[in-house]
């Protein structure tokens, strides 16, 4: 719409030189006098984008910049994969000894069985002598010692009495005289007995060779303090030349209980097994006991062939089928 407008007021102010100058011959031929600058042009429409130059030629390379200032911080990046393991490497040198860890706790285990006794060891040599102790006790007055043996007969001594004269007759028998005053009692000589003696010394030996050793009257309970069944128990002592233990007082029962422990507390004793034979009324020898002391519902009625007699807690006998138990083997003496 603008172009046909320029276009129509170029046209007429063409028209309006021209008829103001009107070329009459011969002044057509002249030269034109150029008139008086007219008013600018209104500027033209833009014109179409020309070709593109050719490419110049590159120009120097331009100076270094300096140095920008430091980006931020990036963002971490993600964990990388594990990586093979490497070789393993030379042993290092002994490191010093570490503290001493905490002391640990000690668990007790069960008791085991004791074992059966070693054979005795032989003397061993006399050790140095000992500081003298304080005085014991006084001791009971002991027995009178043997009598000892006669002297050597003295040296005669020296007579100041004359050579007896001749033998002279004879007298008449005179009459018998009154009877005396009675003498003085004569003195007892009363020699011990030394082979009770021996055996007493024999019985004393035998006994310090035990763990458990109790004393009532002449009889003596000795122990290692061992446990096993009632077969090896009597077998124990008869092979010592001893006796299964059998209480014959309530003395003899109580000191027999004293063998017993806070966790152990049977013994067995020295009754005939055999229900059959005296229906435990006899001892192992088929003597009669003498004495007894049985439990609540003791001898029991339910054992019919074979039973072993013990002393329990308490000091009380009781019967028992399982004669495999483990009880305290003590003998006696």
């Amino acid at each position: 719409m603008r172009l046909p407008v320029l276009l129509g007021i170029v046209l007429l102010v063409t028209d309006v030189g021209y008829c103001q100058n009107p070329c009459v011959p011969p002044d057509c031929n002249r030269p034109p006098v150029p008139g008086p600058m007219g008013l600018p042009g209104l500027p033209g429409p833009d014109g179409k984008p020309g070709l593109p130059g050719l490419p110049g030629k590159p120009g120097l390379p331009g100076f270094d910049g300096k140095p920008g200032l430091p980006g931020p911080d990036g963002k971490p990046g993600r964990p990388g994969f594990d990586g093979k393991p490497g070789l393993a490497g030379l042993c290092g040198p002994v490191g010093p000894p570490g503290p001493p860890g905490p002391p640990g706790l000690s668990l007790l285990g069960p008791v085991g069985r004791p074992g059966l006794p070693g054979p005795p060891g032989s003397m061993g040599s006399m050790g140095p002598r000992g500081s003298v102790g304080p005085p014991g006790p006084t001791g009971k007055t002991g027995w009178d010692g043997p009598a000892g043996p006669a002297g050597p007969p003295g040296v005669p001594g020296v007579s100041k009495i004359g050579p007896p004269g001749p033998a002279g007759p004879p007298g008449k028998t005179g009459p018998a005289g009154s009877q005396g005053p009675p003498g003085e009692p004569g003195v007892s000589c009363s020699c011990p007995d030394i082979k009770a003696i021996e055996q007493q010394l024999t019985k004393l030996q035998l006994a310090i060779t035990y763990s458990f050793v109790r004393r009532v009257g002449e009889k003596y309970f000795v122990s290692y303090k061992e446990r096993e069944p009632f077969e090896k128990a009597a077998k124990f002592c008869s092979q010592r030349g001893l006796e299964l233990a059998l209480p014959q007082s309530e003395e003899e029962n109580n000191a027999l209980a004293e063998v017993f422990d806070d966790a152990y507390q049977t013994v067995w004793i020295n009754v005939n097994k055999n229900k059959a034979q005296g229906d435990f009324t006899l001892d192992a020898n088929n003597r009669p006991l003498t004495f007894a002391k049985w439990g609540d519902g003791q001898p029991d009625a339910s054992v019919q062939d074979v039973g072993c007699t013990m002393v329990s807690r308490n000091g009380f006998w009781k019967v028992t089928k399982e004669c495999f138990l483990n009880a305290y083997v003590v003998c006696q003496f």
